[in-house]
């Protein structure tokens, strides 16, 4: 007879990789009855660093300058808005319609504390930019000891 180790955490990871796959299919084959339904417009965002600003661009394509809000509250960052729907086409003559519309809202916590008044916000050929500019660092203070003789 052999012995075998008794490894009680060894299927752990398998089982959790198997469970992620469980709900992304779910998921996935939900979202493709109908995304319209579930809200699921998320716009793709890349946030980065430069030397002085962390910045956030976001793809908002069909979406108007007007249509958009961006705020600062407690170090999260909200980008909210609304693509809408232009009806140049009636409903029954579409083959497919694969572009989503409504509403959506994105929030990010920034790694530092920011000034709000100082980002800068440019949007152009569907792209929303924002650089925060990071704070100055808090130089360390020097303490002058003296000495008693």
């Amino acid at each position: 007879m052999t012995l075998v180790r008794w490894e009680p955490f060894r299927n752990v990871a398998s089982l959790q990789d198997r469970i992620n796959r469980m709900f992304d299919d779910a998921f996935n084959k939900a979202r493709d009855i109908d995304e319209n339904a579930m809200g699921a417009w998320r716009p793709s965002v890349d946030i980065f660093e430069t030397e002085t600003a962390i910045v956030l661009e976001a793809e908002l394509p069909g979406v108007t300058r007007d249509d958009i809000t961006v705020e600062v509250e407690n170090n999260v960052l909200s980008l909210k808005g609304e693509r809408r729907e232009i009806r140049e086409v009636e409903e029954e003559r579409y083959y497919r319609r694969e572009r989503i519309v409504g509403r959506f809202h994105r929030a990010f916590t920034l790694p530092v504390d920011v000034n709000h008044e100082q980002i800068k916000a440019n949007f152009q050929n569907g792209i929303l930019r924002l650089e925060v500019p990071k704070p100055e660092e808090k130089k360390p203070k020097k303490i002058a000891i003296q000495v008693e003789n």
